[in-house]
């Protein structure tokens, strides 16, 4: 499952430096998430590190992008060879 920013959003700016996959950007109006590239740190941390620092729990899990751990475990692997 990727991780969805809602629209409760305050551009406090401090999820985007904690994300380990780059997945979390300025978007329009709110700071956005590309499903693509989020392991809801998967391979990274026990925990996703957005909705840690998130100071208005806007970040939650979206709907759209249901994953199971071993497809997030194999995204991670994906995204981290080079």
């Amino acid at each position: 499952m990727a991780l969805l920013i809602s629209d409760d959003c305050i551009n406090c700016d401090v999820c985007e430096p904690e994300c380990p996959n780059g997945a979390i950007s300025q978007g329009e109006e709110i700071y956005e998430i590309n499903p693509e590239k989020c392991t809801e740190c998967v391979g990274h941390y026990d925990e996703p590190q957005c909705q840690q620092v998130c100071p208005v729990d806007c970040i939650a899990i979206n709907p759209d992008r249901t994953e199971t751990q071993d497809q997030l475990k194999a995204k991670f692997i994906k995204l981290t060879q080079a």
